[in-house]
């Protein structure tokens, strides 16, 4: 799981470096006004929630990431993030138990607690950044950018499979 997660956020490592922070930034009609940038920031959070749990100890709370603004406006600085979150990636085996903590109500602080091990949450990042990775394809067509990316950038594995054996000339 840890060479998939590489490799999808070195995908995006490649994205950034292509673009401008005016197509980073821009408030994409068809995303109710988000930008890339605000959609990378949210992967990137994800996965450093995660690799902090690892490294200190305790549970995941996804719902108190930072929220680092720099990271939704510098495509740069995404890119060095990445950089960090891949080099954890590499460090060694990500495994062992782990609860994940959460509140699925907005008129209620109540959170809930769940088992999961750290293979399960690298999985959950993984799906989590193409699910978002698709509506940044959407965004790329609006600025008329989409020849930036590969054809399967924000699509799940299971669905190229799928694709490339129902049109194996289209692969």
């Amino acid at each position: 799981m840890q060479h998939e997660c590489k490799e999808n956020l070195e995908s995006i490592a490649s994205l950034l470096e292509k673009l401008s922070a005016e197509h980073y930034q821009f408030p994409s009609y068809y995303l109710s006004g988000a930008s890339i940038g605000q959609h990378i920031r949210h992967i990137l959070e994800f996965y450093t929630c995660l690799s902090q749990a690892f490294r200190e100890g305790g549970a995941i709370n996804y719902d108190l990431r930072k929220r680092a603004l720099l990271l939704e406006q510098d495509p740069g600085a995404a890119v060095r993030v990445i950089q960090q979150i891949v080099h954890w990636l590499e460090s060694g085996k990500i495994s062992g138990n782990v609860s994940l903590v959460a509140t699925y109500a907005v008129e209620s602080a109540q959170t809930c607690t769940i088992p999961s091990s750290f293979q399960r949450e690298l999985a959950y990042c993984l799906e989590h950044s193409i699910h978002h990775q698709a509506l940044i394809k959407i965004g790329l067509f609006e600025q008329g950018i989409s020849h930036l990316i590969d054809p399967h950038f924000g699509v799940a594995p299971s669905t190229i499979k799928f694709r490339m054996q129902r049109n194996p000339e289209s692969s």
